[in-house]
């Protein structure tokens, strides 16, 4: 499921010609990820479902899938088709973070998760050097009469702009790093993920480290279809 974070939790930015994020119906991407060794551990597939209008207001409806390193499905029948939708409205992107969660993940059984806070923001006319606004999110998670709270706090920057090569093609990105530090409980993890991002396809690769340093994980951008 580490391949669907990212996508789930999404970014923000203001729509125009430049944005970072898929929005073609009927485009398909599909991702895999890799453990901190570069082995294969499994894939995430996004799917543009539907596109309900055009240029600065529309709403567009995302599947995701996981699947196995032999591309067989992850999750059970119930969960496997999972859809959220982002919507732009006057060139503003509106990303109701509880929308980002697929409900079929939020209400499972006795587990309701309500999840509140800001996204992650990408301005169209980064640079490097630019700091991003930080982004904080909370995470609530109902198991029976317990309550559960997770909070995630975000500081990124724009590393470079640069060509970069995955199994789906080359592309021009906006090379994006991120300090996330997680709160579960009385717990406080931190790591950093390096992201590139590519105008109208969103993440084409990543890597995350630990708080020493060591790469713990990584994705790249294998199939686009639909382009």
């Amino acid at each position: 499921m580490k391949g669907l974070t990212i996508t789930m939790f999404g970014i923000a930015m203001d729509a125009g010609q430049n944005t970072f994020f898929p929005s073609k119906a009927g485009m398909a991407l599909t991702t895999a990820n890799n453990d901190a060794k570069g082995n294969l551990e499994s894939y995430s597939v996004l799917t543009i479902k539907d596109v309900d209008g055009s240029g600065k207001n529309m709403a567009i409806t995302y599947g995701i899938s996981a699947l196995d390193k032999n591309r067989n499905p992850l999750l059970k029948d119930s969960l496997g088709d999972m859809t959220y939708k982002v919507l732009i409205k006057d060139g503003v992107v509106i990303m109701d973070i509880n929308q980002m969660i697929p409900a079929q993940i939020r209400e499972q059984g006795v587990l309701k998760m309500e999840v509140t806070g800001t996204p992650m923001e990408l301005p169209n006319n980064l640079k490097p050097g630019q700091s991003l606004k930080d982004s904080e999110v909370t995470i609530a998670i109902n198991v029976g009469i317990m309550k559960l709270n997770t909070v995630v706090k975000t500081e990124g920057e724009c590393l470079a702009i640069e060509d970069v090569k995955v199994p789906a093609g080359t592309f021009k990105c906006h090379k994006i790093s991120q300090k996330i530090t997680t709160t579960a409980v009385v717990i406080t993890t931190t790591q950093t993920t390096v992201s590139w991002y590519a105008p109208n396809i969103g993440t084409v690769k990543t890597e995350t480290y630990d708080d020493k340093g060591r790469l713990t994980s990584g994705s790249e951008l294998v199939e686009l279809k639909g382009k």
